[in-house]
């Protein structure tokens, strides 16, 4: 697997994460045991399906091979193995953060960096 991977979150929650030195993931995340995160190809379906239209978002790059065991490959949606973290992310980890700009058809445009 490609050693960096994704979290979508808002910029509020980014700030907070700042403050702590940590990222406790959202409440989705809470109810779920373990912070969802995606790929680099699995990024367009998340934003779609979970974040469809949302402002203010902010993407998070992680440095996948710092987290250790505390990070899975799990199948969640159509089967697919996606990376869960159980336990908070230290912002160590953290390689970039950049907005996600909402594109006039209601869609995010990826950075440059993230497309293929």
């Amino acid at each position: 697997m490609d050693g960096t991977i994704y979290k979508v979150t808002s910029r509020a929650a980014l700030a907070e994460a700042k403050a702590k030195g940590r990222f406790e993931g959202s409440a989705d995340d809470a109810r779920d045991g373990f912070i969802h995160l995606s790929a680099a190809d699995q990024l367009e379906g998340t934003l779609a399906e979970h974040f469809a239209g949302q402002k203010d978002l902010i993407l998070l790059a992680i440095d996948s091979e710092s987290l250790g065991e505390r990070l899975q490959w799990e199948p969640s949606r159509g089967g697919a193995l996606f990376p869960h973290l159980y336990g908070p992310l230290d912002l160590k980890a953290l390689l970039w953060d950049e907005p996600l700009e909402l594109g006039a058809d209601g869609r995010h445009r990826l950075p440059a960096r993230v497309l293929p």
